[in-house]
């Protein structure tokens, strides 16, 4: 078997953590940050984990990351 080409895009996105789950940064946090509020925002900063709907696809861009 050929190894799988690894997904740039995706590798730039997310990262394995050490059990196996995929960890990613949250969305809207680039610009109109003033209609946000300040709890908004700082919630925003945290790193979440890909939902278990998306985790199967995810992984298969990034075999070896």
């Amino acid at each position: 078997m050929p190894k799988i080409k690894t997904h740039r895009g995706a590798a730039k996105r997310f990262k394995k953590t050490a059990s196996g789950k995929i960890k990613r940064h949250k969305a809207f946090t680039s610009h109109i940050l003033t209609s946000k509020t300040t709890k908004r925002k700082r919630g925003l900063r945290q790193a979440d984990f890909v939902d278990s709907a998306n985790k199967k696809a995810i992984a298969k861009l990034i075999p070896y990351v």
